[in-house]
């Protein structure tokens, strides 16, 4: 359809309209990967005689159910409907959130949490893939800008919000979630158009699927419970083990079959490959620094959970105008979004190495953490939404629901390693010196951030048009 001078400013509304009703999406989901961490003293108490092991797993079953769904979902999103799997997801996240907060003991509360991460891991991936495929080229990198954001803005203010709900009861932490699920989904029927993949006729590879969930599945159950259960005890090798086997099982399956479920050129493209890698890292960084942030204010400073959340705010408040503003018109400045993405890292790593130089074991905020957490805000807003765009750059239309599933499979494994990492750090507190730990905790996210930055620079630089891969044609000029 051609859009007319008088047209346009209507079709610019509604194409805005459907960005917002996606970021939603978004933020709804990372924010219930953060949110629960300072309920978990106030769900103990209700269900007292809880072990704290069986309690992480209200945390743990998100992560593992989330990072193994994404990929699939993805896939079923450009074969069924994008728009369809969306509302579906959403649907599904609303339901667990309800009955997550009417859970009776803690068994129906983590079986909750299964259904509400069936639900995210399937909204997520069809949100970027509904935007790439309707918002124009020419808007296409402020709106993916716009979906990133929300989505870091969730996982920053999870604590923050979080923090407030548990002083009304914690039940509030899941219910927060119904009014704007119920919202998104009515939009969405009225505004978000429908789309699929018409050309991939074969029948989708079911088992593949099935396999590759399994393998991510296990991957993450491995990294949440190995600092339990000791790196090199049986259980975690076997696992590892098995995560690897049935990880090498689809790759054989995606290589042979009609329709894979993992399409293995997609892994070739060198700029698709290394916003993954970066994505891995920078995600690790900031699930360990999100979660250090927390238990150094409770734990350390003694905050309560509203006044914790309250000292991290100025960080997710940075994000973004940072995200929406600087970061596309820097891109265009550096000459790509993979600078750019490089330059975020490395103002995240800044903000660790700040913290660790001011950290003190009395309450000075103003001095000792006020600042990291504005530096951290602005390296967020650069870096998500570049990775993210310059990471979708070569993907086909086709293909932008698999992608999609992809790059936030790499998110949510980053997430997991880095809160694996921190775990192991924390757990090696010395006697005498309460913050050694967090000085060590600080030290690995300014490392994992160095190493996004470095991933990003040798990766998503510019190449010499000759050299970029033809994935998608057409395309080179968005990143």
């Amino acid at each position: 359809m051609t859009v007319t001078a008088t047209d346009r400013p209507a079709e610019t509304r509604r194409v805005a309209a459907i960005v917002m009703v996606l970021s939603l999406a978004v933020f709804m989901s990372s924010l219930d990967t953060f949110i629960v961490n300072l309920a978990f003293p106030y769900i103990g108490r209700e269900y007292a005689g809880t072990s704290l092991g069986t309690l992480s797993w209200v945390l743990n079953a998100y992560t593992i159910v989330l990072a193994a769904v994404l990929v699939p979902a993805g896939r079923w999103a450009d074969r069924i409907g994008r728009r369809r799997v969306f509302a579906a997801g959403l649907g599904a996240f609303g339901v667990g959130s309800l009955l997550c907060g009417v859970a009776p003991d803690v068994k129906a509360l983590i079986a909750a949490r299964v259904l509400q991460a069936l639900g995210g891991g399937m909204m997520v991936p069809a949100s970027l893939s509904i935007l790439l495929s309707t918002v124009p080229q020419e808007a296409r990198v402020r709106a993916i800008g716009t979906w990133s954001a929300f989505g870091a803005l969730g996982a920053a203010l999870g604590p923050v919000i979080g923090g407030a709900l548990v002083q009304v009861g914690w039940r509030w932490v899941f219910w927060v979630n119904l009014p704007v699920a119920l919202g998104a989904v009515l939009l969405s029927a009225r505004l978000v158009p429908e789309s699929r993949d018409e050309s991939d006729l074969g029948r989708p590879d079911v088992t593949g699927a099935g396999l590759l969930a399994l393998s991510i599945g296990l991957l993450a159950l491995a990294l949440v419970e190995g600092p339990g259960w000791g790196w090199g005890s049986s259980r975690v090798v076997w696992i590892l083990v098995a995560a690897v086997a049935t990880g090498a099982a689809v790759t054989l399956r995606s290589g042979r079959h009609a329709s894979p479920v993992l399409e293995l050129p997609m892994l070739a493209d060198r700029t698709f490959s290394g916003a993954v890698a970066a994505s891995i890292f920078y995600y690790a960084a900031f699930g360990a620094w999100l979660l250090a942030l927390v238990e150094f204010l409770t734990g350390v400073w003694h905050d309560s959970p509203v006044l914790a959340g309250l000292a991290i705010a100025p960080g997710p408040l940075m994000v973004l105008p940072f995200a929406r503003v600087v970061a596309p018109r820097l891109s265009a400045a550096l000459g790509g979004s993979g600078r750019v993405a490089a330059v975020g890292a490395a103002v995240n790593a800044v903000s660790c190495v700040v913290w660790l130089l001011h950290m003190r074991a009395h309450a000075d905020y103003p001095v000792q953490l006020l600042p990291s957490q504005l530096i951290g805000g602005v390296g967020v807003g650069l870096a998500i939404p570049t990775l993210l765009g310059a990471g979708t750059a070569h993907l086909a239309p086709a293909r932008f629901g698999t992608g999609s599933g992809i790059l936030n499979m790499a998110r949510q494994i980053g997430t997991v390693i880095g809160v694996a990492a921190l775990i192991a750090v924390l757990a090696d507190a010395r006697a005498g010196d309460p913050i050694a730990s967090f000085r060590h905790a600080a030290l690995l996210s300014a490392l994992l951030f160095g190493a996004a930055a470095i991933s990003a620079t040798a990766l998503l630089v510019r190449r010499p048009a000759s050299a970029r891969p033809r994935f998608a044609p057409g395309t080179a000029g968005t990143r």
